[in-house]
């Protein structure tokens, strides 16, 4: 037997294994936040479910299990809570109705599966999975996607779990705005905002992120944005994953999740270099604004936004938690 064989054997037999990689974790639950219109009451209500999310997906991630479950695990306790535009606090459409759109993309496979357009079902992030695991496709919409949804075994939720008394109010005031025939650059940012978002680095060193949304505030009937789009507010691959949160149009027209982890992959940029050009250049010189998290496989993160704040929490390789909301906070 040559030596490197008996080298094999020998470490097969006494049990040797490569080290894990330390788990990293961030999630988001969307850029766009007014400093003006926060009271303390709310922000310690963000920050209490940011606090959960992270630490229940970054404890998925401690107990061996893949990034993509953790993902899933942190997104669904934003959707379910009403302070985020996602599953229970969507937003409304032009015409009342509460539409959502989500997005997963596991990096080692690159396998990915989206939804957009859907009314009744209560965590998006579970129907992308399953379109992901039980499909030939990646994207479902609408009709099409609640079909798929009833077949995989999901509850149909009746619309009004979506309906939220502060949901309702911004839209009566964007009805307001275009009755004024007020212009995009008077409406106020918040309204083009509102998503909610993972990437995870898992013990495997393997990379995974998601995205849900309920759209734009007064959007018209069917808009989709970046979140369910693969490369355009989602992605992840070998080497970097990304979940946008911003004005999605300029997302997409970037396709800026891929055009980060790219620049990450094949131009080893830095990250934070690749995330901050994409999301504060390429995209505010377009017109466009939000923010983004982004992950690498050693474990670096980049959070950049461009407007007064993004709700925002991670848990890096130290296991220390961190939550924040606005610029400046550590």
């Amino acid at each position: 037997m040559k030596p490197l064989a008996i080298a094999l054997t020998i470490a097969s037999l006494c049990g040797v294994a490569h080290a894990e990689t330390a788990p990293v974790f961030v999630i988001h639950g969307g850029a766009g936040v007014i400093r003006k219109d926060m009271t303390p009451e709310r922000a310690k209500a963000v920050e209490d479910t940011l606090r959960e999310a992270v630490q229940e997906g970054y404890a998925t991630l401690k107990a061996g299990r893949a990034a993509r479950d953790a993902v899933t695990t942190a997104i669904q306790i934003l959707e379910n809570d009403p302070n985020f535009n996602a599953g229970r606090g969507a937003v409304f459409t032009h015409d009342g109705k509460n539409e959502m759109d989500a997005a997963i993309m596991d990096g080692f496979t690159r396998s990915a599966g989206a939804v957009a357009g859907v009314h009744h079902i209560k965590n998006p992030i579970l129907l992308a999975e399953a379109v992901m695991l039980h499909s030939p496709h990646v994207l479902l919409v609408g009709e099409g996607a609640e079909a798929f949804a009833r077949a995989q075994g999901f509850a149909m939720t009746p619309e009004k779990y979506f309906w939220t008394q502060r949901r309702w109010n911004q839209l009566q005031s964007a009805l307001k705005d275009d009755a004024a025939g007020k212009q995009h650059s008077e409406i106020p940012l918040d309204r083009h905002f509102g998503t909610v978002g993972a990437v995870a680095l898992d013990t495997q060193g393997h990379l995974a992120a998601g995205t849900s949304t309920g759209g734009l505030t007064d959007k018209l009937y069917g808009r989709v944005g970046d979140s369910p789009l693969i490369g355009a507010g989602t992605y992840a691959d070998a080497h970097c994953a990304m979940s946008g949160t911003g004005w999605g149009e300029y997302y997409i027209r970037t396709v800026a999740a891929h055009e980060v982890c790219m620049r990450v992959g094949a131009m080893h940029e830095p990250l934070q270099q690749a995330a901050e050009d994409v999301v504060n250049h390429e995209i505010t010189q377009m017109g466009g604004n939000g923010g983004a998290i982004a992950l690498d496989e050693t474990g670096h993160i980049a959070m950049p936004f461009n407007t007064d704040g993004m709700y925002r929490a991670w848990i890096g390789q130290d296991g220390v938690t961190h939550v924040a909301i606005f610029k400046g906070e550590k």
